[in-house]
């Protein structure tokens, strides 16, 4: 089995950690693992900000690239992963109406969604495992991301996988699968409606009691772990294939 990791913007900027995670995570499990390094953005910032030209020209590349990538590949199981199901959204959900009027392009991008998987539905629904040699000794809980959750309908199996990390306690804080108040740029156009939602969901974490809080997407765990930092609470932010690359007692 082969993946191509499409690997987001704020992972390859800010968070390489979570990139190298998957890598370990999937080398461990026998998985042949391969970065074509021609990838960009998926197009997300400029279609949210209404740039719908400039959206198209980077779907346009992807398919491109990623496009290439499965027509050269000799293994007959080969996929796309992506950490983020924020960014799988914008390729397996509105690529779909930025090409419209391309029916080659659709074509292309037919193949491209039915290859193309989030991080942890990858693990649970293809490679058909949760436990992945992971032990993380500590109390974690996990906030669900809007796109994940609503968009790709992924909800069981990130927590499955958390289930399965040897030494790990894992509880459900309330309002799991409330907005963080991030949502790209909303936070920026929205400051105030932003950080009452951020408020509240800080509200949630620190009430579960878990010293560490886990997720799917760097960009909620960027403004979650941004207002713990501001406010001393002694709350760890840790993206799940973080997570599942520990391998001992460490901390990330």
């Amino acid at each position: 089995m082969r993946v191509y990791l499409f690997v987001t913007c704020l992972v390859d900027t800010f968070f390489p950690a979570v990139g190298e995670g998957m890598v370990k995570v999937l080398d461990r499990l026998g998985v042949d693992v391969e970065f074509p390094p021609e990838q960009t953005c998926c197009g997300q910032p400029a279609f949210n900000s209404g740039y719908r030209e400039d959206a198209r020209a980077v779907a346009e590349r992807f398919l491109t690239v990623f496009g290439n990538a499965l027509e050269n590949s000799r293994d007959e199981e080969t996929y796309i992963i992506c950490p983020s199901g924020s960014c799988t959204t914008m390729l397996k959900v509105y690529y779909k109406e930025l090409l419209a009027n391309n029916p080659e392009q659709l074509n292309i991008l037919e193949i491209i969604t039915k290859k193309t998987y989030e991080f942890s539905e990858f693990l649970i629904n293809v490679m058909k495992t949760a436990d992945v040699g992971a032990r993380y000794d500590g109390v974690v809980t996990y906030h669900d991301s809007c796109h994940l959750l609503r968009e790709l309908g992924v909800k069981d199996e990130p927590r499955r996988l958390i289930e399965a990390v040897r030494g790990i306690e894992l509880r459900e804080m309330e309002m799991h699968d409330s907005c963080c108040g991030f949502g790209g740029t909303f936070s920026i156009k929205f400051p105030r409606v932003s950080v009452s939602m951020l408020d509240e969901k800080i509200d949630c974490i620190v009430g579960s009691g878990a010293d560490t809080v886990v997720s799917s997407d760097m960009g909620c765990l960027m403004n979650i772990g941004g207002a713990l930092s501001r406010r001393n609470i002694p709350v760890k932010v840790m993206h799940i294939a973080e997570l599942l690359s520990q391998t001992g007692s460490e901390r990330g």
